[in-house]
Formats: structure tokens, sequence, C-alpha cells
């Protein structure tokens, strides 16, 4: 038996599960989600999740008739239906059914798809990524909404450059945050993140957490120009964690490895979720 899904009240096998096509998040692309993984089998930060689901489906004004309780006891009920070690999960919210096909008519759908966790290769850890920077932006920022467009259209310029991610970069003059990930960079011990016009992610917030005590923090706005002359960058996210940068466009980073401030940020973050991530080798700093 492959994968088994919550969908719109019924736990379904994951092959077929499906959604009527005349749902306005199959139309028009209106609803939310939330994405998260689980460490040692148990969900990562989930009331964090969920808040955040329902604080995206408040910007797009969208009711939800489920008790955050409820929601919580659906998605552990439907880790309890995999057998994969580690898993990824996916909470849909999609706006249902429309008379017209474009008014919603508060009554949404919701689906929680649990599917095997697949950690990106060691070498984006052990050596650093790259990335590339675009020039769009995240529809309604603070909402995790369905409308994946512009992340769309920036992988694919990212992939073609053999880039891990696409930072979206604003007017021009501003890198945000990527398509799913947040964005850190190092000015020697002084580590900096953007604050507004992005989603603040989980993931971004655990970092910033733990790091406190390590390194001093400004959340501000970062040009161009400064992510391109970091001395370290790093991108963080669910299902990427933290993983070094090494090249900005045409820039490389530092020394052009994982530097030691990141790789401090990566040991006591899998300090904390008690799963190491891959180490990068000392540059000889």
């Amino acid at each position: 038996m492959g994968d088994i899904f919550y969908v719109d009240g019924e736990f379904v096998d994951g092959d077929t599960a499906s959604i009527p096509i005349t749902d306005l998040g199959v139309l028009r692309g209106y609803g939310v989600f939330d994405f998260l993984r689980t460490y040692h089998g148990k969900p990562f930060h989930l009331e964090a999740h969920v808040d955040r689901l329902y604080r995206s489906a408040e910007v797009l004004g969208m009711a939800l008739p489920w008790p955050k309780d409820e929601v919580i006891q659906i998605i552990i009920q439907t880790l309890m239906h995999s057998q994969h070690d580690e898993c990824n999960v996916r909470i849909v919210v999609t706006g249902g059914e429309s008379e017209d096909f474009i008014t919603p008519m508060d009554k949404p759908r919701l689906a929680v798809l649990v599917t095997k966790a697949k950690p990106p290769a060691d070498h984006y850890y052990t050596d650093g990524a790259k990335i590339v920077t675009v020039n769009e932006s995240r529809y309604l920022p603070l909402a995790k909404s369905l409308n994946y467009i512009p992340a769309i259209r920036a992988m694919t310029l990212a992939r073609a450059a053999n880039a891990v991610e696409a930072i979206y970069v604003r007017e021009g003059s501003y890198a945000l945050e990527g398509t799913t990930t947040n964005l850190f960079v190092f000015f020697g011990d002084r580590l900096i993140t953007p604050e507004a016009h992005m989603l603040p992610g989980i993931t971004r917030q655990v970092v910033i957490d733990l790091t406190k005590k390590h390194y001093p923090l400004e959340e501000r706005a970062i040009t161009l120009e400064e992510l391109y002359k970091a001395d370290e960058v790093f991108i963080t996210a669910s299902n990427k964690q933290v993983m070094p940068v090494v090249q900005v466009d045409d820039a490389t980073i530092g020394d052009g490895v994982p530097g030691p401030r990141t790789r401090k940020v990566m040991q006591v973050f899998g300090e904390y979720t008690g799963v190491p991530l891959p180490s990068p080798q000392p540059s000889g700093d």
C-alpha cells in the first residue's frame, strides 16, 4: 500500500486521492497550505505551523471551520498511517465549491498529505549551494497561498543555472527570501536576516532563537550589493534545514566554502533536532 492521505474527512490512498475539479483551489488557485517535517517521527513545531496556516487563511479572507486542535489531531492521525521513518507533511486548505466559480461559499476542504522525507543531497551541506536572484515576489507575502506562479517561474530560472534556490528581489535592490526558504547573511559575527515583505519561516525563527546567544542579530533589509559581498550566506527551510550558500548568481561568497559561523549554526540546529547535518570540512579558519 502507498501513502495514506486525509482528504475532506476521509483517509484515502494517496495514489487515487482527489478533489473535485470545480474546487476554487483548482479553478482559481484560492487556498492556503503549510509544510513541515518530522524528526524521529515527531512533527517539528506542529502547533506553530498550524497557527501559520490559520494566519495565512486570515490574510486571504478564508474562514476555517475546524478548531486548531482538530486539525492538529487529523495531522497526527494521518502520520500514524505512515510507514516512513521520517515524513514530510503538507496541510492544504482549498476554497471549496462556488456557485459562480469565483465566489467562495465558505465551505473549504482540508487535506493532509504525508510522504517520505527526502533530504537534499549531502554535497549541498558539505560543499555549499548556489542560489540565484530573480525580480519576482511572493503574492501576499505573509500568506502561504496556493498561488506559486512566481516561485515556479523563479525555480525554472534557478534550475537552468544549476542553482538550488531563487531569491526574490524587491524593487531590483533588496533581497527578501527564497521561493521556499528564508535568507541569512553574516558580516563578521553579525547575523542579518530580512524582516519585512517576506514570509517568516518557522525554521527561520528556530534559527534566530538558537543563535541569539552566539551572534548579534539584525532583522533588516538586505541590499543585493550586500548579499554579493557577505562573508557568509545560508538559507533555512523545513526541507532544507540550514543550508550553506557559496555562490549567489556569479558572485562567490567568502572563500567559496561553507564558513565557520554557518557551520556553527548548522551544528547548533542539528543538536536541537537530534539529527546532525552533513558536516562541511573546515577551511583553515
